[in-house]
């Protein structure tokens, strides 16, 4: 059962909660801009993410107030074509959100929030020296999509350049997800964060061809206790392990010991093999998972 509206059923407040509380989790630009006085403005802003790499492009957006009048940092950035893009982990986000208030033009949310100002070298906005990584980035366009209030206006901004501390690098000079600590927006009053229990991997190279859903037993696609997480766990490689795999597996004690009270897909004992195929998967144990499925077919 779907509940299903057009935009125009409903009205701005539920619209903006619906979205904003279904497509998340958001990253977090923590825009700073000058005005044309040179007067800091900081702001955090969750319709964000990164567009491209080659060359690293940005595009936050900036809605117009219920009144139909700018915020500063639209302004800001059409009067100077330059923003620093800070992002934000947890350590700071409680002082990030204090930013988030609509101040008066001319007050300097670096220091309501507590933040260091820390000098730019490509561009004239400071930095957030707490932020783990600020992008120093020129302003490419700016797109308004309404003439509405609360209509948005779309920053394009591209980095000229990229500074990133020290210790959210990995061993293997790649960011580590725990290091970096980063923060998403979530609806309402709601975020999130990067702790251990919250990150997991799915290794699914895009060169390597998974095998599908069509190729998997009609047993397994029906099956009432593996979801559809489990089915693409089996779905994602790129074969069946081959007869000489599956024949060392049912030899071997652990095969033994799983396959132990299963008969050949008669009733009650496809739920019983499903649940230790289960039970394989939750331990990423895809490959004894689909031999013990294919020892079973075979027995």
């Amino acid at each position: 059962m779907f509940r299903t509206f057009t935009a125009e059923d409903l009205t701005p407040r539920q619209r903006h909660q619906y979205i904003l509380g279904s497509v998340n989790p958001r990253p977090i630009c923590f825009a700073s801009t000058l005005d044309k006085d040179g007067r800091p403005n900081l702001a955090p802003y969750s319709f964000f993410n990164v567009f491209s790499s080659t060359p690293p492009v940005f595009i936050f957006s900036v809605n117009t107030r219920r009144d139909g009048t700018h915020k500063d940092t639209l302004r800001n950035a059409k009067a100077t074509g330059e923003v620093v893009i800070n992002l934000v982990n947890y350590p700071m986000s409680r002082q990030m959100a204090i930013c988030g208030v609509e101040y008066d033009t001319g007050v300097n949310e670096f220091e309501k929030g507590g933040f260091t100002p820390l000098a730019s070298e490509k561009v004239k906005p400071w930095r957030v020296k707490e932020s783990p990584v600020q992008f120093e980035c020129k302003v490419l366009e700016v797109r308004s999509l309404s003439d509405k209030p609360g209509a948005a206006n779309l920053i394009m901004a591209q980095a000229v350049l990229i500074h990133m501390k020290e210790d959210v690098f990995a061993d293997d000079d790649t960011i580590d997800p725990l290091r970096i600590d980063m923060v998403g927006r979530l609806g309402n009053f709601n975020y999130c964060h990067a702790n251990p229990q919250s990150i997991f991997a799915i290794k699914q190279p895009p060169a390597h061809i998974a095998m599908g859903f069509d190729n998997l037993p009609a047993h397994l696609k029906n099956s009432k206790v593996l979801t559809g997480h489990h089915l693409a766990m089996l779905a994602g490689v790129t074969s069946m392990p081959e007869k000489e795999v599956v024949t060392a597996f049912r030899q071997s004690d652990e095969g033994r010991k799983l396959m132990k009270g299963l008969t050949e897909n008669k009733g009650g004992s496809l739920v019983q093999l499903h649940e230790k195929v289960k039970t394989l998967l939750d331990k990423n144990q895809v490959e004894d998972a689909w031999c013990l499925v294919l020892a079973m077919e075979n027995d």
